[in-house]
């Protein structure tokens, strides 16, 4: 039993520097953006050549995996991380200005008194929780089958930066083209929720897209 015990041990000891240095970091998780970490994982994996003396002959996967900064060009070159902040940031959209536009108009058609600042600031508030309550359902019954106080705390958690930046390029580019009033047999209001609509999209876009990208984060 002795003989066989150092027989184990011995080895163990001898690639122990090995393990150390060319062991995988722990990746956090987000509940809708664990994907991100993963993106590139395999391809450095099998760049990874660790020598018998514990060097590597490349970068180990802890440095291959991490992205450039911001600044660089190759930092935006990420087509599956564009895709995925492409559906984060369409499913925030899709809850902002349903809980925005519906305030809105129901606040201009029975309290035209609130004037046109209060309302918007109340319509922009609604689509925030509109967008949080959206994304708990989607926690809820969708891939990641969170139980309802996970899922909450979850959508309570989302980046409050984006939906914001969101909620502001909405109501600017609507307020410009419209004056904020909600007409609906307008066509020049469906217009101008068009073009309002996709400014919501556009302007938070890069900055889901650099959580993802650099700290594996989303905004859903």
């Amino acid at each position: 039993m002795t003989l066989l015990s150092n027989r184990v041990t011995v080895p163990l000891r001898r690639f122990r520097p090995l393990l150390t240095n060319c062991a995988l970091p722990r990746t956090p998780l987000c509940s809708s953006a664990a994907w991100a970490s993963r993106q590139d994982a395999s391809t450095s994996q099998r760049r990874l050549k660790c020598n018998k003396s514990g060097s590597s002959t490349s970068s180990c996967p802890g440095e291959a995996t991490r992205p450039a900064s911001f600044t660089a060009p190759q930092f935006w070159t990420s087509k599956a991380t564009w895709k995925r902040a492409g559906i984060n940031t369409l499913r925030c959209l899709i809850g902002c200005t349903l809980g925005d536009f519906s305030a809105m108009w129901y606040l201009q058609l029975s309290h035209p008194a609130l004037g046109m600042g209060t309302i918007m600031a109340i319509s922009m508030a609604s689509g925030i929780t509109s967008s949080m309550l959206l994304e708990t359902a989607l926690l809820r019954y969708g891939y990641d089958r969170l139980p309802w106080m996970a899922a909450a705390r979850t959508a309570a958690g989302m980046s409050m930066i984006s939906m914001i930046t969101m909620e502001l390029a909405e109501n600017v580019v609507d307020y410009h083209l419209t004056g904020g009033a909600v007409q609906l047999d307008s066509a020049a209001f469906w217009v101008a929720a068009l073009l309002s609509v996709s400014a919501g999209f556009i302007a938070p876009l890069p900055y889901n897209y650099v959580r993802l990208r650099k700290y594996g984060k989303a905004c859903h």
